[in-house]
């Protein structure tokens, strides 16, 4: 049995690797966003209204993240289909990855999957270009978090001489 962190992993960590699906027939990566910081915003649950709420405030959020050079991507256990149904109606931007097999994997290595529900927690992480998490961040599950963490985060990383 793995050892998995009994919280979600703070700043200055190492972000763990990961490959999951990004669609039904493309892996996504850590590695493919080396180089820019990286938002990581896991979710419990596609079609819940919290969630659905909470990328549709990111999706129209995501030309002031990419002002900072930054990528956005959802993480839940939901399959990558569902993910793509969620994706098209509420005509997301960016890449929803399947953390579903093997179940919860990726929230695990983060110190965010909740295994009463079976489902990840509602957490935010941002990492720098070089895969290092900067900041990091767990709502209760019922609470959107809104945006202003992932961008005082990303205003402090681009004060940060390179």
């Amino acid at each position: 049995m793995a050892d998995y962190p009994v919280a979600a992993l703070d700043a200055d960590v190492a972000a763990p690797d990961f490959e999951l699906a990004g669609s039904p027939d493309e892996p996504v990566s850590l590695a493919d966003f080396r180089g820019a910081p990286l938002i990581l915003a896991f979710y419990p649950a596609d079609w819940s209204p919290v969630c659905s709420d909470q990328m549709a405030l990111y999706n129209q959020l995501l030309p002031e993240f990419q002002r900072y050079g930054a990528a956005l991507v959802g993480i839940s256990v939901a399959g990558a289909w569902c993910h793509r149904a969620l994706a098209d109606d509420r005509h997301l931007h960016f890449p929803l990855l399947s953390d579903f097999e093997p179940k919860g994997e990726m929230a695990k290595r983060y110190g965010v999957y909740d295994d009463a529900t079976g489902e990840t927690k509602r957490a935010l992480f941002v990492l720098d270009g070089d895969g290092v998490i900067r900041w990091s961040y767990v709502s209760p599950v019922d609470i959107n978090p809104g945006a202003d963490g992932i961008l005082n985060a990303l205003d402090e990383l681009a004060a940060t001489p390179a």
